[in-house]
């Protein structure tokens, strides 16, 4: 018997597809014109000298980590956004080829991801 086991793609909606690559072509805008740290060490230390503008996490961070960005987030007063993709597909929206958690933008650009975010 050569059966294989294809598990079942994930139903996504299209307004949640359309989200998700809205949020990627911004990601691109801002790798291209703007200042961006990646990985969780980098992240908080621009968190604690209050540079970043806002931050992006994966949903498979690890929560005791997770938990530690957002609060000091909440302390620098800076927004988070809770990455729809894993570290896999935050990499890669930002053009790398390798994984990251976490993601800190530092200056925009001419992306508007900071603005239509706090809408």
């Amino acid at each position: 018997c050569n059966h294989f086991f294809v598990p079942a793609k994930k139903m996504v909606s299209k307004k949640a597809k359309k989200a998700g690559d809205n949020i990627n072509t911004k990601l691109q805008l801002v790798v291209k014109s703007g200042k961006y740290v990646l990985g969780y060490g980098q992240v908080l230390r621009e968190l604690r000298m209050g540079r970043s503008k806002l931050v992006l996490i994966s949903n498979n961070c690890k929560a005791l980590r997770k938990a530690e960005v957002e609060y000091y987030a909440m302390l620098a007063k800076t927004p988070v956004i809770h990455y729809t993709g894993n570290s896999i597909d935050l990499g890669t929206a930002c053009g790398k080829l390798f994984n990251s958690s976490m993601m800190g933008i530092i200056d925009p650009g001419d992306s508007d991801i900071c603005k239509t975010e706090e809408e």
